[in-house]
């Protein structure tokens, strides 16, 4: 009986314990990050120099900088880009439009509503196919970079 007691009171113990921690844990983690909210009125777009018309709209970070970074893409429709490769991962939702990759010779098209996220150091041709132009979310946990690779 005695040896009981002691288990339950133990128990008891532990899940205050616990309790207490994760209600800390919550509490800093609610300080730690603050509201982040951009209605689509107040984006802030900005052409990128020498690259046909692509327009960015930086949310944390920004994608020509160094460090972390999200950011809303136009793609002007029909626009391609050379075959090239990124230094990290680069996970893309298409919010408009379709996008495509080209990939070992096989084109995969992501219409709006579409997620994916290509590998690192993976060669390929990208762009927004014909019609209408292509609205993208990007972020990536360094800087965005495109690397052109020569065409073996």
């Amino acid at each position: 009986m005695k040896r009981t007691a002691t288990t339950v009171l133990l128990a008891a113990g532990l899940v205050a314990a616990s309790a207490a921690l994760a209600s800390s844990a919550e509490k800093n983690q609610a300080k730690a990050q603050p509201l982040v909210s951009f209605p689509a009125s107040e984006l802030q777009w900005r052409e990128l120099p020498g690259t046909g018309g692509i327009k960015v709209a930086d949310v944390r970070g920004s994608i020509t900088g160094k460090g972390p970074y999200d950011a809303f893409v136009i793609f002007p429709a029909g626009k391609d880009n050379p075959y090239h490769m990124h230094t990290q991962n680069l996970p893309t939702v298409v919010l408009k439009g379709t996008f495509y990759a080209d990939i070992d010779g096989k084109r995969i098209r992501y219409p709006a509503g579409s997620f994916y996220n290509l590998p690192a150091r993976m060669p390929h041709y990208s762009g927004c196919e014909k019609g209408e132009d292509c609205l993208l979310f990007q972020y990536q946990a360094d800087h965005f970079d495109l690397v052109p690779v020569e065409k073996k």
